[in-house]
């Protein structure tokens, strides 16, 4: 079998093709979404990759490159126009995902401290790049809510419900890798 490029050209001039083969510009608002999305995903990839290093929490890791499928599968769904999706029968991120996130942030949940204030991202580095998943998982909720407000086409099936459990559990995540390795939480103190 013969070797593909991984320069094809094609987008030389500004341009990239869509799941359809439709070709839109790479500033195009969708182009901006799902590589903000692949930029999450490589973030995931990040902190999975140092979450292997920690014993307690190398079971995590499984349930990371999940959350990266499932971060894929949104991205090939923006990656298509929404006439489009079923023709070409592009995954979806399902219901049973998002409480499969909901009961891992419940399970992790009763093992913390309630939190009676704001904290300030970080503590150990791996809480510090779960904080980074979760701003980026914000990030590409807003612009999801964007996309929607703006182009007024149908988001992916639980596409916003995702990312908002999604940065919800890496903030849950970030305070239990810190608990788990005695990082320390530092409380926000407003200047008075």
């Amino acid at each position: 079998m013969k070797k593909s490029k991984v320069y094809t050209k094609t987008g030389d001039k500004g341009e990239t093709s869509l799941v359809s083969g439709n070709r839109i510009s790479k500033a195009d608002h969708r182009i901006d979404l799902y590589g903000d999305l692949d930029e999450l995903n490589s973030r995931v990839g990040i902190a999975a990759s140092h979450m292997n290093l920690v014993v307690e929490l190398k079971s995590a890791v499984s349930f990371l490159h999940d959350i990266q499928s499932m971060l894929f599968n949104l991205g090939s769904n923006m990656a298509c126009e929404v006439e489009n999706r079923a023709k070409y029968k592009l995954p979806q991120v399902s219901a049973d995902f998002v409480l499969r996130l909901e009961s891992e942030i419940d399970r992790m949940d009763q093992e913390l401290e309630p939190l009676k204030n704001f904290i300030l991202p970080g503590g150990t580095v791996l809480a510090s790049e779960l904080h980074l998943c979760r701003t980026g998982a914000r990030s590409v909720e807003r612009k999801a809510i964007a996309f929607l407000n703006t182009t007024k086409e149908e988001l992916p099936d639980n596409c916003v419900i995702f990312l908002n459990r999604l940065s919800d559990f890496f903030f849950v995540l970030a305070r239990y890798a810190n608990k788990l390795q005695g990082g320390e939480e530092i409380l926000w103190k407003p200047e008075t």
